[in-house]
Formats: structure tokens, C-alpha cells, sequence
């Protein structure tokens, strides 16, 4: 038998990229349009046999243990250990063929990361993204081989997938049932990969997707998109797509749960006197009424105008903090009129006056019960 290595000419520590630029190398100068001849043509196949070994990282193990692709050994042989004894007493010796793996699996989910703004949040939306994922090959569209070919019936496991043999052990001679080394347990071979995919069934690709943004979201939310991720190996089905959210800082706005939170500053004679302001919000222009007297870290809320409820119906609230603002640089004129304003309050000379802590409801209870 061929030693794989030697047929791709490569090292036995080459990397799996090594590897494939060597088979790709090779079947490009053995391939039959190029040079036709019975010799070539099998040389074409055993590089093709080679690269399906050793471009799968469990094959390749299994190769390098020992395997051999006719499916001979006996005795303890490369591989063989304490694992297959337990598997010839607790299930496969006698228990009959599994028949031949399916070499289309699924692919693996996939998790890419959108950012939105808090407008996105509030009301939902939609955005396109790029995502670079392993989608079916379109040369050989999922079946692994060159087009015109098909894979072939493996001649050791004759399809079955499964081979026995018999093996000596500390318990004597024992029948195991194993993956055939040849096929690998598909039960066929592919002796002319596909040069395209390189026998995957599969190509990377960037593709465009559209998607949509539901309201509620929050930063970490995590949208699931079923089908949307990798087509499997040998062109098996796609997994999932996992679309991970995170919400932009808004200059204004601030998210607190599904409530949005927003500062007013107000000048220290309208919060005396009372007035209306207008503010932005999501859903256009507000106008709030600011009381006279109005002290600085009081707050007005707007119902209904935070974020949409992602379940369940309704909508946060949008909550205004108000802050008086303490003038700073006054004229001659302006710190007359403050001033006689204090003369006239009686706050010429004012004590401070230490405010009153604020109970909590467990301290309200206790003093109850204490008979406070």
C-alpha cells in the first residue's frame, strides 16, 4: 500500500493547508482532460484517495495509528486497546452491522454581532448583514465528487460501512466489528474529489442577509435564524444562525430596562415660577408642565413613550429628571435684585436645616411592630 504522505508529497507534520495545496497541485497536472492515459488516470485516483484521508483530521488519526485502507489486521494492531474490548462485550460484538454513516451532517450554528441604536430597540427594524459561511459548493452541488462522477462502492466493506475481524486479547480471541479503514464507515469511496471544494461538499462564501430587528431588544439579546448558518459537510443541512445584539449609547437618552431616562436643566426663575417645556422623544416633541417651586432631582414621567415590552404588550415609560440650575456669574444689577429677593425671605443670613433621612418600607414595619 501507498504511503498517503508520499503520494501528496508532503511531510507527515504538514498542515492541513499544506495538504490541500498540494492535492489541488497535483490534481490539476493528473486531471483525465489534462493528461489522458490509463497511468495517470490512476494516479488521479490514488491522490484523490490520499487527499480524503488525510484532509479529514479524524481519518488522518486513524491512518496514522495504523489503518489501513484494505482492511486487514489482525492480532492487537495499531488501534486496538482496552476501548475495543468494552465495545466487543457491552454492544458490538454480535449485535450486527450499523450500516454505513452518512456523510452529509449539519453544519455548525453560526453567532455574528449587530449593533443597533435605541431608536431600533424602541419601535424594531431591519438591517442587512454580510456573513462569510460554508455554503454548498456549486461545482459539484453537496456530492463531493468531479461532475460526470459519483462515488463508488467500497470493495472491502463491500457498502456495508462495517468490517469484523478477529482479534487476540487478555480474553482470548475475540470477533470485533469496527468503521471500515477504507471507506471510513460511508460504505463508498470518492476517488475523484471535487477539485472546487476539495471533496467537502461545501465552499466558503460571503453571502447578504436581511434580518429583522425585533423591538425590545437589548444589548446580548440573542435573535435565532433557523437554517441560516453552515451547510454541513457534504453538503448536509444548514445549522442555525445566532444574531447577538448590542445597543449603541444614545447622546441623550439613557435605557433603563424598557424605560428610557432623560435630563431637563432648568434656569433657577423657572423652576421658581413655574413654566412648560418642550422636549424631544421617539415619538416626537412633548411638552411637559414644570410646577412653580419645582426643586432640583424632582422627576415627570411620560407613559408609554419608553421601549416596546419584547413579551407581552405595552410599552416603558419615558422618565424626565428635572435639574435647577444655580446661577453663576451675575451682574451688578441681577445681584441686586437676588439680593433683595433673600432681604425680602428673610434668607440673608439662612441655617442650614439638616433634611430628614427617608424610611425605608422594612424600617416603617419595624418601628410598627416596636410600637414606635
Amino acid at each position: 500500500m501507498s504511503d498517503y504522505y508520499e503520494v501528496l508529497g508532503v511531510s507527515r507534520e504538514a498542515t492541513a493547508e499544506e495538504i490541500k495545496r498540494a492535492y489541488r497541485k497535483l490534481a490539476r497536472q493528473l486531471h483525465p482532460d489534462v493528461n489522458p492515459g490509463a497511468e495517470a488516470e490512476e494516479r488521479f485516483k490514488e491522490v484523490g484517495r490520499a487527499y480524503d484521508v488525510l484532509s479529514n483530521p479524524e481519518k488522518r488519526q486513524m491512518y496514522d495509528l495504523g489503518g489501513h485502507p484494505d482492511g486487514s489486521g489482525g492480532g492487537y494492531g495499531p488501534g486496538f486497546g482496552f476501548s475495543d474490548i468494552f465495545e466487543t462485550f457491552f454492544g458490538a460484538a454480535g449485535g450486527g452491522a450499523r450500516g454505513p454513516v452518512p456523510r452529509q451532517r449539519r453544519g455548525q450554528d453560526a453567532l455574528v454581532r449587530v449593533e443597533i441604536d435605541l431608536a431600533d430597540a424602541v419601535f424594531g427594524g431591519e438591517r442587512e448583514l454580510q456573513v462569510e459561511t460554508a455554503v454548498i459548493c456549486p461545482s459539484c452541488e453537496g456530492s463531493c465528487c468531479q461532475p460526470g462522477t459519483q462515488p463508488t462502492t467500497c470493495t472491502v466493506c463491500k457498502g456495508r460501512g462495517q468490517i469484523q475481524r478477529v482479534a487476540r486479547s487478555f480474553l482470548g480471541q475475540v470477533m470485533t466489528q469496527q468503521a471500515c479503514v477504507a471507506c471510513h464507515g460511508y460504505g463508498t469511496v470518492i476517488a475523484s474529489p471535487c477539485l472546487e471544494c476539495s471533496g467537502e461538499g461545501r465552499v466558503r462564501s460571503r453571502r447578504t442577509l436581511k434580518i429583522k430587528i425585533p423591538a425590545g431588544v437589548d444589548t446580548g439579546t440573542r435573535i435565532q435564524h433557523t437554517g441560516q448558518g453552515e451547510v454541513g459537510p457534504g453538503g448536509g443541512p444548514q445549522g442555525d444562525l445566532y444574531v447577538e445584539v448590542f445597543e449603541r449609547p444614545h447622546p441623550t437618552f439613557t435605557r433603563r430596562g424598557d424605560d428610557i431616562h432623560c435630563t431637563v436643566e432648568l434656569p433657577m426663575t423657572a423652576a421658581a415660577l413655574g413654566t412648560t417645556v418642550e422636549i424631544d422623544s421617539f415619538d416626537g416633541p412633548q411638552v411637559i408642565d414644570v410646577r412653580a417651586g419645582t426643586q432640583s432631582g424632582e422627576i415627570t414621567t411620560l407613559r408609554g413613550l419608553g421601549v416596546t415590552h419584547l413579551r407581552g404588550a405595552g410599552r416603558g415609560d419615558l422618565i424626565v429628571h428635572l435639574t435647577v440650575l444655580t446661577p453663576t456669574r451675575l451682574d451688578e444689577e441681577q445681584e441686586r435684585l437676588i439680593r433683595e429677593l433673600a432681604a425680602r425671605r428673610g434668607e440673608e443670613r439662612p441655617s442650614a436645616r439638616m433634611a430628614a433621612a427617608q424610611q425605608g418600607v422594612f424600617s416603617k414595619l419595624r418601628d410598627r411592630f416596636a410600637g414606635r
